[in-house]
């Protein structure tokens, strides 16, 4: 459920931009707004999550962010929202929505060891979940815009997330952690800045962790590009609008849904770093060259299909990676370490995106994407700590 709103709020945020005259750069700032507030706000956040409780951080963090897009619907609505207010709300929004993001997640390892399923296993089914929610959530992003416009969508959004409270506030027990009685839990020692600092530390130095970060950092930033910016402009230009961007956003999810459960199925047997590499290759190639040439809407909801798949089997094993490498009883902080610096590229990506767009045609601009992207994918072949990425025990090494 929460992941469907956000899914809407990404959605419908370049269209309402739009809507009232914006341009290119402007829909990059909006794109900008929904992420900065992550990497600055996250890692502050993780100590709080170790503190307060994983439950309360998901309860809270939704309660802000069914706030925040009620009320760029009642503003918009009216026709109260400038772009200055817009990109306030959205700031506003992601600065909690990482807490409760990360508190779901760090449930996983003790969850998965109670059910005795490999980790691969539960992070593919979790992954699963929230792309089957991108699958439904897009192609309905794209209707609400159409049939009812981008600020109206967001009173659908915050409904997603209403729902999301009342689910972890009925069915979640109080009890829940991330981590057991006997793995490390006397808990977080000392202040908030000390705690802090200990996760940064961990972070900085696990080579391996290390490296997956910054190749994610920069792909990151591209795909910001692609779909936050540059797949609204393509599709008003060349595919009618809206409804179409929808269309080839669900494809992506709709073959991402099959990629995780193909993970969750035989991921714990498959050799790491040869699906980190081809995973990411397809992930950012087909479809940016399929921009590039100019297809239309099947054409590129085909490719779409292919590209949700590798990235279907990416994400998940991403987090188990960050999950396998991350002290139990600094999983929040850590994890919200990595987020952040995983998502440190994307405000400029989006930012250049926007900038280019409205100096170059839109097909050189994914043929140059996509270009570096296939590059910096294929960097783990050039070993180092990437072999230990095979390794189950690189969370011990590390």
């Amino acid at each position: 459920m929460a992941q469907a709103g956000n899914t809407i709020t990404v959605f419908a945020a370049p269209f309402y931009v739009r809507s009232i005259g914006g341009s290119a750069t402007d829909i990059g700032l909006a794109a900008t707004a929904a992420t900065l507030p992550i990497i600055l706000g996250g890692p502050l956040s993780g100590v709080l999550v170790d503190r307060i409780g994983y439950r309360l951080s998901s309860i809270a963090s939704d309660v802000v962010s069914a706030l925040t897009v009620l009320a760029i619907a009642v503003l918009g609505s009216t026709g109260n929202l400038p772009l200055w207010g817009l990109l306030a709300l959205l700031v506003a929004s992601g600065l909690f929505d990482t807490p409760g993001q990360t508190a779901r997640t760090v449930l996983l390892p003790a969850l998965a060891r109670d059910a005795r399923v490999p980790l691969e296993r539960a992070v593919g089914l979790v992954s699963g979940a929230e792309r089957t929610a991108m699958f439904a959530a897009a192609p309905l992003g794209g209707l609400l815009v159409a049939v009812v416009g981008p600020a109206q969508a967001f009173f659908v959004d915050a409904a997603f997330f209403v729902v999301s409270i009342a689910l972890v506030a009925v069915f979640v027990p109080r009890a829940a952690r991330g981590a057991s009685d006997d793995e490390e839990s006397e808990g977080p020692q000392g202040g908030y800045w000390r705690q802090l600092a200990d996760g940064a530390r961990f972070v900085l130095r696990a080579p391996l962790l290390r490296n997956i970060v910054l190749v994610v950092l920069v792909l990151n930033a591209l795909d910001t590009a692609r779909f936050s910016v540059l797949l609204p402009l393509y599709a008003l230009d060349r595919l009618g609008g809206a409804a179409a961007a929808g269309i080839i956003t669900g494809a992506i999810a709709g073959g991402s849904i099959l990629g995780a459960v193909l993970f969750s199925t035989w991921g714990h047997r498959l050799p790491r770093r040869a699906v980190f590499v081809i995973a990411f290759v397809i992930t950012g190639g087909p479809l940016s060259a399929a921009f590039a040439l100019g297809s239309g809407t099947v054409a590129l909801v085909a490719v779409a299909a292919g590209t949700g798949l590798a990235a279907g089997m990416l994400n998940p094993l991403l987090g188990t990676l960050r999950l396998e490498l991350s002290p139990p009883h600094m999983l929040a902080r850590v994890q919200t370490l990595m987020v952040s610096i995983a998502w440190a590229g994307i405000p400029a990506g989006a930012l250049l995106a926007g900038v280019a767009a409205d100096s170059f045609p839109l097909g050189p601009v994914f043929a140059v994407i996509g270009t570096v992207y296939v590059l910096v994918a294929l960097v783990p072949l050039t070993g180092g700590s990437w072999r230990q990425m095979n390794d189950r025990r690189a969370r011990d090494e590390g």
